[in-house]
Formats: structure tokens, sequence, C-alpha cells
């Protein structure tokens, strides 16, 4: 068996860490938009989980949304409590992630980041999340996921 990369390594070691045991799946064709992570697992779009990070004020959250929507910082910002909402760029991503935009797991963080979890991921038995590259994914039951990174369940979706 080939080893994995550092970076999905520590998602494992972090996910056992929490008592999971996760299979990280490679894509070599990627897997850094949901779109294209649905297209190679050959599942729905919704099934994905968009790891987003965004400064609350100038504090890192992470909030997990279903591939098929759009985060509303608005309502963030009232789940928050936060001023001002941000998307974290590329740097500041890493900083508090540990891990590049395209390949950001739920968890396995330098410091834990406050988790907010879009209810659209519930319906379904198993969510697939970034496995710490833009060419890796794992599935979770998007219950056990709010159970592990403490998400608050909030409906931040954009409405159209």
């Amino acid at each position: 068996m080939t080893a994995l990369p550092a970076s999905t390594q520590r998602v494992v070691d972090a996910a056992h860490a929490l008592g999971l045991e996760i299979e990280v799946r490679e894509f070599p064709e990627g897997t850094r938009t949901a779109e294209d992570a649905a297209r190679a697992v050959g599942v729905t779009v919704g099934q994905i989980v968009k790891t987003l990070i965004f400064l609350a004020d100038t504090s890192p959250v992470v909030c997990f949304v279903s591939g098929v929507n759009r985060l509303d910082t608005q309502r963030l910002a009232a789940a928050s409590g936060a001023a001002k909402i941000g998307r974290a760029d590329a740097d500041a991503v890493r900083a508090a992630t540990g891990y590049a935009v395209g390949g950001v797991p739920p968890f396995g963080y330098p410091a834990p980041l406050t988790a907010y979890c879009d209810p659209d991921l519930l319906q379904y038995d198993a969510v697939w999340v970034a496995g710490g590259t833009p060419h890796s994914v794992f599935p979770i039951d998007p219950h056990r996921l709010v159970e592990v990174t403490s998400a608050q369940i909030v409906n931040l979706k954009e409405e159209s």
C-alpha cells in the first residue's frame, strides 16, 4: 500500500484521536470543488461538504456547507454574534487549519475552531469531506461530523 501524503496522514491521525476510523480515497483528477468531488465519488453534489473558513470579526470559524448551497454571511454573522464576516484568504485558511484551500478537512487543526453545520447535510446517511489535499476525500455520517467537531447546526443557506 502506498503511503498517504503527510497532510492526509495528519487527518487520519486526527480522526483516530477522535475515535473515528476513516478511509480516505485519493482521486488524481482532483476533488477541489464540490462538483469535482461529486463526480469523482459518484454521489450528488449535495452530499459533498464544503469546508469553508470565515473570519467572524477577527476569529476564524469553520462552516460545513452542502455542496449545493451558498453561505449567507449575514446568517453567519447572526449565528456567531460577529459584527463583520469575511472570507478567509488562503494564508488565513492555512494559518487556522494547517491545510491548503481545496483540501481542508473538518478537524485536525492546530487549535479548535468554532464550527457551524448546514442542516441540509443531515438528510444523508453519509457525506464526503476533504481529506487534507485537493485530491482526497472521505465519507462520514453527518451526525458524527457534528458530534466530533462540536458544530452548531445553523441554517446558513443563502436563499435564492
